[in-house]
């Protein structure tokens, strides 16, 4: 019987400890949550600056294909020359 307690206390020790740590963890490194679908780092998302940057054709093929169009209408005279 006493051995039986005794392993009883040490499985119950085991389990509070584990949660005590899991508890710590969460509570000294904070969670991770998405909200519409942003990740949210920090409790104090809903104060800090907002940062947007608008899209647009930031790839090199864009700009060639662009170039290539205004070239060709230059060829065909729909389009002045700069110089």
């Amino acid at each position: 019987m006493e051995i039986g307690m005794k392993l009883r206390l040490i499985t119950n020790c085991s389990v509070l400890s584990l949660l005590g740590c899991s508890l710590l963890s969460l509570v000294l490194t904070g969670c991770q949550t998405s909200v519409g679908g942003d990740a949210v780092h920090s409790g104090t998302y809903l104060r800090d600056g907002v940062q947007f940057h608008p899209t647009g054709p930031e790839d090199q093929l864009a700009d060639q294909q662009a170039a290539l169009e205004e070239y060709k209408l230059q060829r065909e005279g729909f389009v002045a020359d700069e110089d």
